[in-house]
């Protein structure tokens, strides 16, 4: 199978799961609460969409990037890239849990932090295992310095470990701080990181 196909696919689950994420926005009904305080209390709603949008976002720009690396793909690649489609697709429904219970007190907002934790420590690790993968099994389709492929893991090893701390910082603390460290470490990988470790676009054109 082409990396095209496999490219072609991908896009389309993205698609799918970041248009999802509106699903869980629903306007107020009619009643003695005024609209615009409807629309206030639901927050939570309106924050982790956003997070949630810019998290495939990056997602979709991590993965082409990978796959405009790669010269080809073979079944272990295909399987990593399900195992990642696999977590994304939950994102819809590990945001409207965590927007549900974010403000509640006790177990339920703080399983509403583990589940929402955990798909993202899912994504981080297969894209991790999709990037290793892909130098490992040489299937990059132009020669990559060791030490810019050592700084590539690096880079995506870091959300390995940082989304079980900020679970644990906001379980210990308050579970709305999942949204101003999640929405950090998305600015984390919309910054330039990446492109100081691309190699010639004219070998990867």
């Amino acid at each position: 199978m082409g990396k095209g196909r496999v490219e072609a696919f991908s896009d389309g689950v993205l698609a799918v799961a970041i248009t999802l994420l509106a699903f869980n926005l629903h306007a107020g009904v009619r009643s003695q609460v005024a609209l615009a305080t409807q629309i206030r209390q639901q927050w939570p709603s309106f924050a982790a969409y956003v997070l949630s949008f810019f998290i495939i976002g990056v997602v979709w720009m991590n993965h082409h990037y990978l796959f405009t690396l790669t010269n080809t793909v073979d079944r272990r690649l295909m399987l990593y890239n399900l195992l990642l489609l696999l977590f994304v697709v939950t994102i819809p429904y590990a945001t409207a849990t965590y927007a549900d219970y974010v403000l509640l007190s006790g177990a339920d907002a703080r399983t509403a932090v583990l589940v929402y934790t955990f798909v993202m420590e899912g994504m981080a690790i297969s894209r991790f295992l999709i990037c290793y993968h892909i130098f490992s099994a040489g299937l990059n389709r132009s020669p990559v310095p060791e030490h810019e492929v050592r700084k590539l893991f690096r880079r995506y090893g870091f959300a390995i470990v940082a989304f079980p701390l900020i679970a644990v910082v906001a379980i210990a603390t308050d579970a709305r701080l999942v949204l101003m460290l999640h929405a950090a470490l998305v600015m984390y990988y919309l910054g330039p990181g990446l492109r100081s470790i691309e190699t010639d676009p004219k070998a990867i054109a």
